[in-house]
């Protein structure tokens, strides 16, 4: 009998992957408990100021309609751990989009009837919703999304650049952009006899949702279940509880019957979070033979006056190239806009779209190969520390990914490859992202009939952590992945981490990885067969993450893009793509392949589609559904290409393996504007690049 091949490291396929294309798995708006009503938010139509009244007698005249929510009868919530949440607790409206209603009713389209027979009055004031590099309320903040410090410098910067021979000082600007996961924020919540609460969700993290409830509610987290079970995409949309979870829960207590809500895509933009836009100074200064002097990285971004968060696009700036002088620093103000959050690769993504673009500038100001200027000023330690890398696999991901994509074939010389009409061209950015490790706890179970069971609640977003966490599983255990199953999804399981920052495998890995290493201890110290309840070891990881590494431990990659811009409409397509990428090691390719894929995929998109645009006089996100707001499909795509590095790095978990969800964006939007420079002679330095911004240059 052949032996089977170890399950990790193997293309293991994904476990839950037939229920979803059958339609038997289920998501949190398709569950509905008997008795269920629907409830339908109500969003303020105005940027600031206060609801004067809200006249509820046509809602309720609406047949079907049982109750309208507002601040002056919704049940009272007390604390909150995110000021998001506050919703229906009092008159005012922080920005356009704030929900202040609810009308719940025993079908959807009723309940949605009654809400637009709401007659609403309100007390506006000035707004301010613009964000500009020189904007009054501009200042600096402790901290920015990470816990990182806002403001770091070695050296003297200024000094360093106004003495170097070549110098590059450009500022780049993004809009914001938005998540838009395929399935929308949905809860759906039941109150118990006994005062407890029950909340399926649409979260990539059921243990925090169920904290959140309960400090809203005044409860213990035993008295709250969080179900999670699957969830369509997230992008770090989901990170946290949004208002609709807290809204259901509110609306269940009032009328005490269970009480679904799915947000209208049109509502999110207001209220799930979004990546919030930037104007991004780089100046860099370098030797003839390209060796950085002087790195300057100054982000100017906005946040609302709910909560401060602060995306941290000039970190990764402190680790990326050496040099001896460097400053990197945030500056934010508070607007009346909705509030920013994660969107996939936070901080990271924005940030070295500016810094790779920025890179590739000098590159063409130091007539150097942008691969070589990269090369040449890839550090040994890590230049914001001094700590040494766990592992730096860049320099191989940008040797592997030229070889493999043909990057020293190419004619360096800008706007001279054509095919009739069109120009062609190719483009090179460096990404990194760093590893994030959280505590998490899991428990593992023997059957006497020879099968597993590992428990452990982290959350499937759609990357196939159940597939994987039985591959860790079962190489602990020595068995056939097959004899493990995986219960996920669920805030009764042990508790674990968020999927989110690239953090889920390496986080909920670990702790099923140390408790099936103590089962296995278990079963091997144990004669005779095992009782008919079978064995269970539970770990956690509370110690072992709590230690801080002495090592800098970030992923790294290297993106390479193929572009045709048609001379005549301005027109950008990506021909090709490649990505190479050192991200520890690979516990399943197929997986793996697909995350990669789908973060350069969104590349693309930041690149060339999507597109956020502020209306100053309503104070609203004009593209906020998918017929404006538009991402990439498959026609954007045709040809997109992963590989990766054998990365060996005994410094991270017992896995030795990092984040791969957010390290395929990174840098995918530099890559296909410098391709788009390099084939047009053109630099643009706002994304996205469009016809319309594109054509007026090539006339």
């Amino acid at each position: 009998m052949s032996q089977a091949p170890p399950p990790l490291g193997t293309p293991v396929v994904r476990r839950e992957g037939r229920d979803k294309v059958t339609g038997t798995a289920r998501y949190a708006a398709e569950h509905t408990p008997p008795g269920c009503l629907y409830g339908w938010p109500v969003p303020a139509t105005i940027a600031r100021g206060r609801v004067r009244a809200i006249h509820t007698d046509e809602a309720l005249a609406v047949p079907g309609v049982c109750a309208v929510l507002t601040h002056e009868n919704a049940p009272r919530l007390k604390q909150l751990d995110d000021p998001i949440l506050a919703v229906l607790q009092d008159d005012r409206v922080p920005h356009r989009g704030w929900h202040i209603a609810l009308v719940v009713a025993d079908t959807l389209d009723r309940a949605r009837a009654g809400a637009e027979a709401l007659r609403i009055s309100y007390e506006p004031t000035g707004h301010d919703v613009l964000l500009t590099e020189d904007h009054p309320g501009l200042y600096t903040p402790k901290i920015v999304n990470g816990d990182y410090p806002a403001v770091r410098e070695r050296g003297d910067a200024d000094r360093a650049f106004v003495t170097a021979p070549v110098q590059v000082d450009v500022t780049y600007t993004l809009g914001a952009l938005h998540n838009h996961p395929m399935e929308p924020h949905a809860s759906t919540a039941q109150w118990t006899d006994d005062g407890g609460l029950t909340v399926i969700d649409a979260s990539q993290g059921s243990t925090k949702v169920r904290d959140s409830l309960a400090i809203a509610f005044g409860l213990r987290p035993q008295q709250v279940t969080v179900v999670s079970e699957h969830v369509g995409g997230g992008f770090g949309s989901k990170g946290t509880p949004r208002p609709q979870t807290v809204l259901a829960a509110m609306a269940a207590r009032h009328t005490g019957h269970p009480v679904k809500i799915a947000l209208p895509r049109r509502q999110m933009a207001a209220v799930v979070g979004h990546r919030a836009p930037t104007v991004q100074h780089i100046r860099l200064g370098a030797e003839l033979d390209g060796t950085l002097t002087s790195v300057t990285h100054e982000v100017v971004t906005q946040t609302s006056t709910i909560k401060e968060f602060v995306e941290q696009a000039a970190v990764p700036t402190r680790i990326m190239y050496g040099s001896d002088h460097s400053r990197t620093a945030h500056r934010v103000t508070a607007l009346d806009v909705p509030s920013p959050s994660w969107m996939r690769a936070p901080g990271e993504t924005p940030g070295l779209y500016a810094l790779e673009s920025a890179m590739d500038e000098l590159a063409s100001a130091l007539g150097m190969d942008p691969v070589e200027l990269r090369l040449r000023n890839d550090p040994v330690t890590e230049p914001d520390s001094g700590r040494p890398f766990s592992s730096r696999g860049l320099a191989a991901c940008l040797e592997k990914g030229a070889a493999r994509f043909g990057w020293y074939e190419r004619d360096a010389r800008p706007a001279v490859r054509e095919e009739g009409p069109l120009l062609l061209g190719t483009g090179v950015a460096a990404a990194t992202y760093p590893v994030y490790i959280l505590a998490s706890s899991a428990s593992a179970h023997a059957a006497p009939d020879g099968s597993y069971l590992i428990r452990v609640n982290a959350t499937d977003i759609g990357t196939g952590a159940r597939t994987v966490l039985a591959q860790i599983a079962a190489s602990v255990l020595e068995t056939p992945v097959e004899n493990v199953r995986i219960d996920i999804g669920n805030s009764e399981l042990p508790d674990a981490p968020l999927a989110g920052g690239s953090s889920g495998t390496a986080s909920w890995g670990w702790s099923v990885h140390k408790a099936a290493t103590d089962l296995r201890r278990q079963l091997r110290e144990r004669t005779g067969p095992l009782p008919a309840g079978g064995l269970t070891a539970f770990a956690d990881t509370e110690q072992e993450t709590s230690a801080r590494s002495p090592y800098a431990r970030h992923a790294f990659g290297a993106h390479f893009a193929e572009v045709a811009v048609d001379s005549r409409t301005g027109e950008v397509r990506v021909r090709r793509m490649l990505g190479v990428f050192a991200a520890g090691r690979i516990l399943n390719p197929r997986t793996a392949r697909s995350q990669f894929t789908g973060g350069m995929t969104m590349g693309i998109g930041m690149a060339l589609t999507e597109s956020s645009t502020m209306d100053p006089a309503f104070g609203d996100f004009t593209e906020n559904d998918l017929a404006s707001y538009h991402v990439p499909v498959c026609a954007d795509v045709p040809d997109i290409e992963v590989d990766w590095i054998d990365e060996i790095d005994p410094h991270l978990n017992p896995m030795g393996s990092k984040g791969i969800g957010e390290i395929g964006i990174v840098g995918a939007a530099a890559a296909v504007g410098n391709a788009v420079r390099h084939a047009t002679g053109v630099r643009l330095r706002s994304l996205p690049i469009t016809p319309d911004t594109l054509l007026p240059y090539l006339l």
